[in-house]
């Protein structure tokens, strides 16, 4: 019941009883009783409010958990372009990895080559190449404009095969931007499962 409502109906009562009971000290003994009646319901009425702001504290927090399990970002890329090199270029250059192996949340783009992180949190991210030969091999994740981690292969005349790669943990807000770089004459091999940049979100921050 409304606690409005059920103040009126209290001292609508007071006031009846106060007229139809003739000994002034039992009216006075049962008003008195009818005031510790409304404090207690005072009261009640307050533990619910609690009880009902506990409640809508609970959910929302239970709403977000659910939000962030449902938050799922992993994806895995390579270059594509057949069994041939890239590079080398005249000039430090953002690798693009055009064949898509899995995209889960559409954060990367294979026409751009960059990871824009949909949600704050960490991410795992991994290289991974094919090289060797006369041009040196060298790539580099990046953050945003800064260099993380780096791989790189010297230039061989004799050794002319090799695999290399690296990896790292990032705490990302949302917006940030993560690709690869290629060193200026550099070179890696390019296929659909050589050199490869594939990442994930580990936890949501």
């Amino acid at each position: 019941m409304n606690f409005a409502i059920l103040m009126t109906v209290l001292l609508f009562s007071d006031f009846i009883l106060a007229q139809d009971v003739g000994n002034a000290n039992e009216t006075e003994d049962l008003v008195i009783d009818l005031r510790a009646m409304s404090k207690r319901f005072r009261a009640m009425e307050s533990k619910l409010e609690d009880s009902e702001t506990r409640l809508k504290d609970s959910e929302t927090q239970i709403l977000e958990l659910k939000n962030k399990e449902s938050t799922k970002v992993i994806f895995s890329a390579a270059t594509g372009g057949g069994d041939k090199g890239i590079g080398p270029f005249n000039t430090d250059t953002t690798l693009i990895y055009r064949t898509v192996i899995s995209n889960i949340g559409n954060a990367y783009s294979p026409s751009t080559g960059i990871f824009v992180a949909p949600v704050a949190g960490v991410y795992y991210f991994t290289i991974f190449y094919h090289s060797g030969g006369q041009y040196e091999g060298h790539l580099s994740i990046h953050n945003n404009n800064n260099v993380i981690v780096t791989a790189s292969d010297h230039s061989s005349s004799s050794d002319t095969a090799d695999n290399g790669g690296n990896a790292v943990f990032l705490q990302l807000q949302q917006g940030d931007q993560v690709y690869v770089r290629m060193k200026v004459n550099s070179w890696v091999w390019g296929n659909d499962h050589a050199t490869t940049f594939s990442g994930f979100l580990v936890t949501q921050m």
